[in-house]
């Protein structure tokens, strides 16, 4: 197990020193490669995650997770795109972010430069293995990635591909990397991995990101888990709303940017609940709402505490019926990750007050909480959404794995 690690470790430290000299239209060349390598090579992928689906079934994994883990055609294509599209991004390292001179005749520049080796534990989804490699190595970083154990044997297929295409067109040796050991002991020593690690970035479930911020001696990015709510106001348009709640609900409900709570004003309680309950029961939505709601649409589950703190990542959802807009922001700022959340309203000085208010790393008016993605916000991919204020907030692309550093230039000045 540590053997592992320290051997690839090695290998991530020593290609990110390379990394630092490789060119633009290398990373460029490369990534070109890897698109082109997925697509080809999407038979050998759905194969091995065929396996992948079988174990899950075996193992009676919930088919909202089975359909995160499911790969075909139209899914490794979509993959390849996101490909492209960090391909054709401005690459950010030698950037000068800002240049000024001083009194003395110093002339100070602050330049991007690569993180250096980025580690990434994740869950799951194997899209994530190929999101998070050409990321970093756009961004001129070497990765170590740990994947979950249930999405081994497509993570390491996908991973030997994009290794061959890259490395054939001048990428360093050691600068994409995967953890075949998924055991939690080995994930315990990655987060430990000092003088080998320079970011480490979780993307999990609760558990998951607990377990990284209270134990990694690295420093770390905190993706935390996505509670995401949508609060519908007196004063918006229902139809809206109705699309809105539908959509953030049930697109994709395995996700993190899914809705997993529903705020109603009580204006509009009395109309917009039995449409809203008949809608969501209509799409296989079991519904846990407070008794205010349950006495206008009866069929609904009893809401517990517990089920507003809930990721459910599930065709399930909570419902409370809230005096306005200040009570539905303070439900949402004591109940939320600080992912995403909306507000259906045609009043712009209510909406206002949301956007201002609202504690969270995407804050939307009339639009669903699905949006917030790397690839929506136009960044090809992302590496994670942070969820902290420090460093990075919300989809992390390109800019946010780098770092930057100071050149200086001076004609013999001294320090009095």
């Amino acid at each position: 197990m540590r053997e592992e690690l320290i051997k690839k470790g090695e290998l991530a430290r020593n290609a990110a020193f390379g990394m630092m000299s490789v060119s633009t239209e290398v990373k460029n060349k490369a990534l070109e490669a890897i698109e082109k390598a997925l697509v080809e090579h999407s038979a050998e992928i759905m194969a091995a995650n065929r396996t992948d689906i079988e174990n899950a079934v075996k193992n009676g994994t919930r088919q909202a997770m089975i359909d995160r883990l499911r790969l075909d055609e139209d899914r490794i294509r979509g993959i390849a795109e996101g490909v492209r599209q960090v391909r054709e991004l401005d690459d950010p390292i030698g950037k000068t972010v800002g240049k000024w001179t001083r009194p003395n005749g110093l002339e100070i520049s602050q330049v991007r430069v690569p993180m250096g080796v980025i580690a990434i534990i994740y869950e799951a989804r194997p899209n994530v293995t190929v999101d998070a490699a050409v990321l970093c190595l756009k961004a001129s970083n070497a990765c170590i990635l740990r994947g979950g154990s249930d999405a081994l044997n497509s993570n390491l297929a996908i991973m030997k591909i994009m290794q061959e295409a890259a490395y054939a067109e001048g990428i360093p040796e050691g600068t994409l990397n995967i953890i075949e050991d998924t055991s939690r002991e080995t994930a315990a020593e990655l987060m430990k991995m000092n003088g080998y690690i320079d970011l480490l970035i979780p993307r999990g479930g609760k558990g998951l990101i607990r377990s990284v911020v209270e134990n990694a001696t690295v420093p770390v990015v905190e993706t935390a888990a996505g509670n995401c709510h949508v609060y519908v106001d007196g004063d918006a348009d229902l139809e809206m709303a109705k699309k809105i709640v539908l959509n953030a609900k049930v697109q994709r409900p395995s996700v993190c940017n899914a809705a997993e709570t529903l705020l109603i004003d009580r204006k509009i309680a009395k109309v917009f609940v039995p449409e809203i309950f008949a809608a969501l029961e209509d799409k296989g939505v079991e519904i846990r709402a407070d008794e205010e709601s349950r006495s206008i649409y009866g069929s609904a589950k009893t809401a517990s505490d517990e089920d507003y703190y809930t990721e459910y990542n599930d065709y399930i959802m909570a419902v409370k019926i809230v005096d306005g807009v200040c009570e539905a922001i303070a439900h949402i700022n004591k109940y939320n990750t600080k992912h995403s959340e909306a507000i259906v309203t045609e009043n712009k000085e209510t909406a206002k007050r949301f956007l201002n208010e609202v504690d969270a790393a995407a804050v939307y008016v009339n639009a669903s909480t699905r949006f917030t993605d790397g690839f929506e916000f136009g960044f090809g991919a992302e590496i994670g959404i942070s969820t902290q204020k420090m460093h990075a907030r919300g989809p992390m692309g390109l800019e946010a794995l780098t770092s930057v550093k100071y050149s200086i230039t001076g004609n013999g000045q001294i320090r009095e």
